[in-house]
């Protein structure tokens, strides 16, 4: 997710009896129903091909190393890149496969928690080793956390199929906006309504919500006249509501995404940079990123607190 992150999962209200499902053998007519109904198409990854890589592993903390686990957090609302399957209980989704391989490479089980994105950050270093959130990489993030750089993502909008109500993408004045609290769609919603009012026109009407599934179902009811999300989010969510949603003007302020450790915890991120370069060395890193169609974000380089504009 963008400055406050970007990336949207789709996971929709039960009320509006829109149905998806988070396994390929399930397929789906509309957004889901909750936070277990998203639907892969692509033939998932197989995480047990990845190897311990004995060089990357002995950059880990002794605490972490013993322990022989690492403790992750991800806000699992925010499909393809973090959600939960169809059972209701187990997260799937290509950064919960990146963070999977990243623990393989380092010898260590990954345990995944669900949480509420904003307390991911603040909760690193006492409850959690490590959060992966499709986290954007702001320079007010790295002054609380460690951010190491992995995927590429930019922003994007989406309207109704066929733009019924005629939005303009250049000029979303005066316009009903959903976004995911806690994104830097969020936080950049409220950018473009000051900008808005500045220039003497109306301000955004915001509708914010919990999770990005929520959002979206929204906009395909038509309460919102147009979404804001992470350009990966929007292209899952045309396909799972079958195209119910179009994205509409150009990809815009595309920048990489972390993996975030506390920020005394430096050997940790160290580590955490040495397995994704492994893992970007020998090609798993796009074959992840590929089972599930988004191979194009793949950086080739990781960073622990990489420059940013």
């Amino acid at each position: 997710m963008r400055k406050m992150p970007l990336l949207v999962a789709l996971t929709a209200a039960a009320t509006l009896a829109l149905t998806a499902c988070t396994d390929a053998s399930q397929p789906t007519d509309s957004p889901s129903t909750g936070s277990a109904g998203e639907t892969s198409t692509e033939a998932p990854f197989d995480l047990t091909s990845v190897q311990k890589d004995d060089a990357a592993a002995a950059l880990l903390p002794a605490g972490i190393a013993s322990a022989g686990k690492l403790v992750v957090a991800s806000n699992t609302e925010y499909a393809p890149a973090e959600f939960i399957d169809a059972d209701g209980r187990t997260p799937v989704g290509y950064d919960i496969d990146i963070i999977t391989a990243v623990g393989a490479v380092l010898g260590l089980e990954v345990v995944i928690e669900s949480a509420d994105f904003p307390a991911i950050i603040p909760a690193l270093g006492s409850k959690y080793d490590v959060g992966i959130s499709s986290f954007t990489i702001t320079t007010e993030r790295m002054a609380e956390a460690n951010m190491v750089s992995y995927f590429n993502a930019g922003e994007a909008f989406s309207v109704q199929k066929g733009n019924p109500k005629n939005v303009d993408p250049a000029n979303i004045c005066g316009l009903t906006v959903a976004v995911q609290t806690g994104t830097v769609e969020d936080e950049g919603a409220d950018q473009i309504s000051s900008t808005c009012v500045e220039d003497g026109e109306q301000p955004l009407e915001v509708l914010r919500y919990d999770n990005q599934a929520d959002a979206t179902t929204n906009l395909v009811g038509g309460k919102a006249d147009i979404m804001y999300a992470d350009s990966p989010i929007v292209s899952y969510a045309i396909e799972q509501t079958n195209g119910e949603i179009e994205q509409i003007g150009d990809v815009f302020d595309s920048a990489p995404q972390g993996i975030v450790t506390a920020k005394a915890d430096t050997e940790l991120a160290a580590a955490i940079q040495a397995a994704l370069t492994v893992l970007m060395e020998d090609g798993t890193f796009t074959d992840i990123l590929a089972s599930w169609g988004n191979d194009a974000g793949a950086l080739d380089e990781s960073v622990v607190n990489p420059p940013v504009s």
